[in-house]
Protein backbone atom coordinates (compact mmCIF):
# COMPACT_ATOMS: atom_id res chain seq x y z
CA UNK A 1 0.00 0.00 0.00
CA UNK A 2 2.62 2.48 0.72
CA UNK A 3 4.24 2.42 -2.95
CA UNK A 4 1.19 3.31 -4.39
CA UNK A 5 1.28 7.07 -1.99
CA UNK A 6 4.33 8.98 -3.91
CA UNK A 7 2.60 7.73 -6.81
CA UNK A 8 -0.80 9.60 -5.99
CA UNK A 9 0.70 12.53 -4.93
CA UNK A 10 3.07 12.30 -7.87
CA UNK A 11 -0.01 12.32 -10.02
CA UNK A 12 -2.00 15.20 -8.01
CA UNK A 13 1.23 17.08 -8.38
CA UNK A 14 1.55 17.26 -12.18
CA UNK A 15 -2.25 17.85 -12.09
CA UNK A 16 -1.98 20.98 -10.08
CA UNK A 17 0.74 22.43 -13.15
CA UNK A 18 -1.25 21.01 -15.45
CA UNK A 19 -4.21 23.69 -14.29
CA UNK A 20 -1.97 26.67 -13.27
CA UNK A 21 -0.36 26.27 -16.71
CA UNK A 22 -3.85 26.06 -18.38
CA UNK A 23 -4.61 29.27 -16.23
CA UNK A 24 -1.68 31.16 -17.26
CA UNK A 25 -2.75 30.25 -21.12
CA UNK A 26 -5.88 31.94 -20.90
CA UNK A 27 -5.86 35.20 -22.88
CA UNK A 28 -6.01 38.35 -21.00
CA UNK A 29 -8.27 41.46 -21.64
CA UNK A 30 -7.30 44.56 -20.32
CA UNK A 31 -9.48 47.13 -19.50
CA UNK A 32 -7.58 50.32 -18.50
CA UNK A 33 -10.56 53.05 -17.82
CA UNK A 34 -11.45 55.36 -15.16
CA UNK A 35 -14.38 55.13 -12.80
CA UNK A 36 -16.80 53.75 -15.88
CA UNK A 37 -14.81 50.98 -15.74
CA UNK A 38 -14.17 51.09 -11.72
CA UNK A 39 -18.23 50.98 -11.19
CA UNK A 40 -17.88 53.69 -9.43
CA UNK A 41 -21.19 54.31 -7.38
CA UNK A 42 -22.11 50.18 -7.40
CA UNK A 43 -21.00 46.86 -7.04
CA UNK A 44 -18.20 45.88 -8.79
CA UNK A 45 -19.78 43.03 -10.33
CA UNK A 46 -22.88 45.43 -11.66
CA UNK A 47 -20.24 47.12 -13.92
CA UNK A 48 -20.21 46.77 -17.93
CA UNK A 49 -16.19 44.86 -17.37
CA UNK A 50 -17.95 42.28 -15.05
CA UNK A 51 -20.29 41.89 -17.92
CA UNK A 52 -18.33 41.75 -20.33
CA UNK A 53 -17.08 38.81 -18.81
CA UNK A 54 -19.97 37.29 -18.54
CA UNK A 55 -21.10 38.04 -21.83
CA UNK A 56 -17.58 36.46 -23.08
CA UNK A 57 -18.01 33.02 -21.27
CA UNK A 58 -21.27 32.83 -22.23
CA UNK A 59 -20.60 32.93 -25.70
CA UNK A 60 -18.07 30.19 -25.14
CA UNK A 61 -14.99 32.19 -25.15
CA UNK A 62 -11.86 31.59 -23.12
CA UNK A 63 -10.97 34.75 -22.00
CA UNK A 64 -10.47 36.65 -18.67
CA UNK A 65 -10.89 40.65 -18.55
CA UNK A 66 -8.60 42.47 -16.24
CA UNK A 67 -10.11 45.29 -14.93
CA UNK A 68 -7.63 48.35 -14.83
CA UNK A 69 -9.96 50.93 -14.01
CA UNK A 70 -9.03 53.87 -11.34
CA UNK A 71 -11.92 56.59 -10.79
CA UNK A 72 -10.52 60.10 -11.59
CA UNK A 73 -7.99 58.64 -13.90
CA UNK A 74 -6.96 60.23 -17.30
CA UNK A 75 -5.31 59.53 -20.15
CA UNK A 76 -2.12 60.86 -18.48
CA UNK A 77 -2.32 58.92 -15.97
CA UNK A 78 -2.89 55.59 -17.39
CA UNK A 79 0.19 56.61 -19.91
CA UNK A 80 2.29 56.63 -16.63
CA UNK A 81 1.11 53.05 -15.34
CA UNK A 82 0.03 51.15 -18.40
CA UNK A 83 4.17 49.58 -17.95
CA UNK A 84 3.05 48.19 -14.91
CA UNK A 85 0.01 46.57 -16.29
CA UNK A 86 2.11 44.78 -18.73
CA UNK A 87 3.87 43.26 -16.65
CA UNK A 88 1.48 40.49 -17.37
CA UNK A 89 0.50 39.24 -20.99
CA UNK A 90 -2.40 41.11 -22.55
CA UNK A 91 -3.74 40.08 -25.71
CA UNK A 92 -6.55 42.44 -25.98
CA UNK A 93 -6.93 46.16 -24.71
CA UNK A 94 -9.78 47.92 -24.04
CA UNK A 95 -8.78 51.65 -23.99
CA UNK A 96 -11.77 53.43 -22.40
CA UNK A 97 -9.92 56.67 -20.92
CA UNK A 98 -10.26 59.94 -21.98
CA UNK A 99 -13.56 61.11 -20.24
CA UNK A 100 -11.98 62.37 -17.43
CA UNK A 101 -9.82 65.17 -19.59
CA UNK A 102 -12.38 66.53 -21.64
CA UNK A 103 -14.13 67.42 -18.16
CA UNK A 104 -10.78 68.83 -16.68
CA UNK A 105 -10.87 71.18 -20.28
CA UNK A 106 -7.40 69.10 -21.21
CA UNK A 107 -6.66 70.07 -24.49
CA UNK A 108 -7.64 67.42 -26.77
CA UNK A 109 -4.31 67.20 -28.75
CA UNK A 110 -2.61 66.21 -25.32
CA UNK A 111 -5.51 63.55 -24.82
CA UNK A 112 -4.51 62.87 -28.10
CA UNK A 113 -1.13 62.18 -27.79
CA UNK A 114 -1.78 60.02 -24.62
CA UNK A 115 -4.14 57.74 -26.31
CA UNK A 116 -1.42 57.27 -28.87
CA UNK A 117 1.51 56.54 -26.63
CA UNK A 118 -0.85 53.88 -24.42
CA UNK A 119 -1.40 52.33 -27.82
CA UNK A 120 2.00 52.59 -28.81
CA UNK A 121 3.64 51.14 -25.76
CA UNK A 122 1.31 48.47 -25.22
CA UNK A 123 2.27 47.08 -29.21
CA UNK A 124 5.98 47.60 -28.24
CA UNK A 125 5.14 44.85 -24.84
CA UNK A 126 3.07 42.75 -27.15
CA UNK A 127 3.04 43.38 -30.67
CA UNK A 128 -0.09 40.90 -31.69
CA UNK A 129 -2.15 42.70 -29.09
CA UNK A 130 -5.80 43.77 -30.63
CA UNK A 131 -7.02 47.38 -29.59
CA UNK A 132 -10.45 48.52 -29.02
CA UNK A 133 -10.86 52.09 -28.39
CA UNK A 134 -14.46 53.97 -26.51
CA UNK A 135 -15.00 56.95 -28.02
CA UNK A 136 -16.05 59.75 -25.27
CA UNK A 137 -18.10 62.54 -25.60
CA UNK A 138 -18.71 66.14 -24.07
CA UNK A 139 -22.04 67.79 -22.94
CA UNK A 140 -22.87 70.78 -24.55
CA UNK A 141 -22.00 73.07 -21.58
CA UNK A 142 -18.47 72.29 -22.95
CA UNK A 143 -18.50 74.42 -25.48
CA UNK A 144 -18.98 73.89 -29.20
CA UNK A 145 -15.64 74.14 -30.52
CA UNK A 146 -14.32 72.09 -27.49
CA UNK A 147 -17.19 69.17 -27.85
CA UNK A 148 -16.49 69.08 -31.30
CA UNK A 149 -12.41 68.74 -31.19
CA UNK A 150 -12.96 66.61 -28.55
CA UNK A 151 -15.23 63.94 -30.35
CA UNK A 152 -13.09 64.22 -32.96
CA UNK A 153 -10.02 62.34 -31.26
CA UNK A 154 -11.68 58.79 -31.00
CA UNK A 155 -12.33 57.98 -34.35
CA UNK A 156 -9.07 60.32 -35.62
CA UNK A 157 -7.01 57.78 -33.38
CA UNK A 158 -8.68 55.18 -33.86
CA UNK A 159 -8.24 55.45 -37.86
CA UNK A 160 -4.59 56.20 -37.70
CA UNK A 161 -3.73 53.57 -35.25
CA UNK A 162 -5.49 50.84 -36.56
CA UNK A 163 -8.00 49.90 -33.85
CA UNK A 164 -11.27 49.14 -33.31
CA UNK A 165 -13.61 51.12 -32.16
CA UNK A 166 -16.63 51.61 -29.95
CA UNK A 167 -18.08 55.09 -31.38
CA UNK A 168 -19.94 56.35 -28.26
CA UNK A 169 -19.32 54.12 -25.07
CA UNK A 170 -22.44 55.78 -23.15
CA UNK A 171 -24.65 55.63 -26.08
CA UNK A 172 -28.00 55.12 -24.71
CA UNK A 173 -26.73 56.02 -21.49
CA UNK A 174 -25.13 59.96 -21.13
CA UNK A 175 -27.30 62.23 -19.38
CA UNK A 176 -30.60 60.04 -19.44
CA UNK A 177 -31.57 60.03 -15.65
CA UNK A 178 -33.18 56.66 -16.36
CA UNK A 179 -29.79 55.21 -16.51
CA UNK A 180 -27.47 57.19 -14.32
CA UNK A 181 -26.81 57.77 -10.61
CA UNK A 182 -28.09 61.15 -9.28
CA UNK A 183 -25.12 63.22 -10.87
CA UNK A 184 -25.59 62.10 -14.01
CA UNK A 185 -22.62 60.93 -14.64
CA UNK A 186 -22.25 57.67 -13.64
CA UNK A 187 -24.26 54.81 -15.07
CA UNK A 188 -26.91 52.63 -12.40
CA UNK A 189 -26.45 48.93 -13.09
CA UNK A 190 -28.71 49.05 -15.86
CA UNK A 191 -26.80 51.49 -17.38
CA UNK A 192 -24.08 49.46 -17.23
CA UNK A 193 -25.99 46.62 -18.98
CA UNK A 194 -26.11 49.26 -21.80
CA UNK A 195 -22.62 50.17 -21.53
CA UNK A 196 -21.93 46.77 -22.35
CA UNK A 197 -23.26 45.76 -25.04
CA UNK A 198 -21.93 49.18 -26.65
CA UNK A 199 -18.72 47.23 -26.45
CA UNK A 200 -19.94 43.89 -27.43
CA UNK A 201 -21.10 45.17 -30.27
CA UNK A 202 -17.84 45.58 -31.15
CA UNK A 203 -15.44 43.27 -29.28
CA UNK A 204 -17.47 39.95 -30.09
CA UNK A 205 -16.30 40.41 -33.44
CA UNK A 206 -12.66 41.00 -32.69
CA UNK A 207 -12.78 37.99 -30.00
CA UNK A 208 -14.08 36.17 -32.76
CA UNK A 209 -11.32 36.93 -35.40
CA UNK A 210 -8.58 35.81 -33.18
Amino acid sequence: MHYRVPRLIAVLLLLGVLVVEGLADTPRILVLGDSLAAAYGIKKEEGFVAKLQTRITKAGMNYEVVNGGVSGDTTAGGLRRINWLLKKPVDVLLLELGGNDGLRGISPAETRRNLIGIIDKTRARFPEVKVILAGMQMPPNMGREFTEAFAKIFPEVAKEKETALVPFLLEGVGGDPEYNLPDLIHPTPEGHSIVADNVWKVMEGVLKAD
